[in-house]
């Protein structure tokens, strides 16, 4: 069964190293391109040339490939032919668990990307790599996978390839499933030319006959498989079908048969004898020969047969110690790596956490700045309501102290006009007490216009405008008690008509008052307005 097992190799899988430069200029040419995509291929070349002299350096190539592949465009893919060499790398040391998990990690990104035709290469390999383990039924699904795809796309040779394939992990679990694959690769072969493939389905359709003991089908089948024996044939070919041959003599017991085939499939093995091939022929030399007593030749066979198996053995145990130490490698490689991005996702969560707090200082910021805005637009709006409400009452004031103004001068003029009437009504009077009485009213009357009425007039103002006749009398103090009430009522933002009005003096007389008191202030800008000047003058 091993030495079937291998043959699945002969059709689908090719691990291996292409003709190429030297490892040198490979690597001098890396540090010259600048394009990832070529530099992801220039790695795997690279990888693959150091795969057998320099293992380490080779995985460290692979670990570089990862890297590049993740900054072309297409990163997904690229990532998935990366992780395919990788595994055929592995496979190559028959370290299969390792390449197992590379074969899976490409199978479900080309399966993630629909690309139908690299899972059908891929799920070939991994049914390969299953048989080789002991998850045949794993395998068996994979080789199906392949098998129905191989239909679909109609390809003769292929599809011989696959169901020969899906027969021989049949063959030792169930003979009749074994020669339904065998069988249906049979009638395909006679569509195509391909020589050695038609000869090893003959010898495992005899194979499976043998199994089932119908040695007459087996007999037809091997002879099928002889006649396609010529010069073109590969010598591992015919070592095939005279080894499968003997075996099958061995079992009817024609020692004769069994000597003669067996020793022609040593004869083509001679270039690589310390194989299992040269292990199981020697074996059934060495026991036909003890069969037949002739125990000369059973000895040199049995010789043999434990050179092979102590060679075998050796090899063995230096590929399980490669084995071992490689799946080590790849442990501790994988840790070094799971923790270099676990201190990578640490690191992003830092900056991460940083940004967030970050973000919420500064809405915190932002909202106490909002915040502040809003309350100094509501102190500001207060304030211009109080400001507004001030200049409301402080304009009802001054109206107050205009009417009171314009009511001192109604009421001087109504004293007047009734001074003079009395006077005139006197002059007419003859009668001595009449007039005696006018001058009692004269006299109450002039004495009632004599009274200083702007006193009262400047306390209201005073209340209003607080401070302002001290602020004026301070800084100019020759101004008059006349200058005073002018500068007053020009504070009340009042015209020269108005004034006169007030005053009972001549718009005229004004007017040099005013001039006067412009002096007085040494205003010689005419561009300056008295009352705006007076209006600086506000309390202390």
């Amino acid at each position: 069964m091993a030495t079937r097992l291998f043959s699945l190799f002969f059709f689908f899988i090719s691990i291996g190293i292409h003709a190429q430069s030297s490892t040198k200029e490979l690597i001098d040419s890396l540090n010259s391109i600048n394009d990832h995509q070529k530099k992801v291929e220039l790695c795997l070349r690279i990888a693959l040339s150091l795969q057998k002299t320099e293992w380490s350096r080779a995985i460290k190539y692979i670990e570089l490939a990862e890297v590049e592949a993740t900054k072309t465009k297409n990163s997904e893919l690229t990532l998935a032919h990366v992780y395919v060499t990788t595994a055929k790398m592995y496979a190559s040391k028959e370290v299969f668990d390792v390449a197992l998990k590379y074969y899976l990690k490409a199978h479900d990104i080309y399966k993630k990307n629909n690309n139908i035709e690299e899972v059908n290469k891929l799920e070939n390999n991994l049914a390969i790599i299953y048989s080789f383990g002991k998850n045949k039924d794993k395998a068996l699904q994979y080789f199906l996978n392949v098998y129905r795809y191989q239909k679909y796309k109609n390809d003769a040779v292929k599809l011989v390839k696959i169901l020969n394939n899906i027969g021989t992990i049949y063959l030792d679990k169930n003979a009749d499933s074994s020669l339904y694959y065998y069988q249906k690769a049979h009638l395909i072969n006679k569509t195509i030319k391909d020589t050695a493939l038609k000869i090893y389905v003959s010898t495992n359709l005899g194979s499976a006959y043998v199994i089932k003991k119908d040695y007459k089908k087996a007999d037809y089948y091997y002879n099928e498989a002889f006649s396609l024996l010529d010069k073109s044939v590969d010598k591992p070919v015919k070592a095939f079908v005279y080894q499968s041959f003997s075996e099958y003599k061995l079992k009817v017991k024609r020692y004769d048969d069994v000597i003669v085939n067996a020793k022609r499939a040593l004869e083509l093995h001679e270039d690589d004898v310390y194989r299992y091939s040269g292990l199981n022929l020697n074996k059934m030399l060495y026991q036909v020969y003890i069969n037949k007593e002739d125990f000369k030749n059973a000895v040199y066979y049995f010789k043999q047969y434990n050179a092979i198996n102590d060679s075998i053995n050796f090899e063995e145990k230096a590929v399980n110690l490669e084995r071992i130490k490689l799946e080590e490698e790849y442990k501790v490689n994988a840790q070094i790596k799971t923790l270099l991005e676990e201190k990578k996702r640490f690191k992003y969560f830092v900056i991460g956490l940083i940004l967030v707090v970050g973000i919420l200082i500064l809405i915190i910021l932002l909202i106490k700045y909002r915040n502040r805005n809003i309350k100094n637009q509501l102190e500001r709006e207060k304030l211009k309501t109080k400001m507004r409400d001030l200049k409301e009452n402080l304009k009802a004031k001054n109206m107050v102290l205009i009417g009171k103004a314009m009511s001192e001068i109604h009421r001087t003029d109504s004293i007047n006009e009734v001074l003079k009437d009395l006077k005139q009504i006197k002059l007419k009077t003859i009668s001595k007490e009449i007039q005696q009485a006018i001058d009692i009213v004269l006299k109450r009357l002039e004495k009632s216009l004599n009274t200083d009425n702007w006193k009262e007039f400047e306390l209201s103002f005073e209340q209003v405008h607080q401070s302002f006749f001290e602020k004026l009398k301070n800084d100019y103090p020759s101004l008059t008690p006349r200058d005073r009430r002018l500068c007053a009522l020009l504070y009340l933002d009042l015209t020269t008509k108005e004034i006169s009005q007030i005053t009972g003096q001549s718009f005229k007389t004004i007017e040099n008052a005013r001039t006067r008191l412009r002096k007085k202030f040494d205003l010689t800008n005419e561009k300056i307005n008295l009352s705006t000047y007076l209006n600086t003058f506000k309390s202390l």
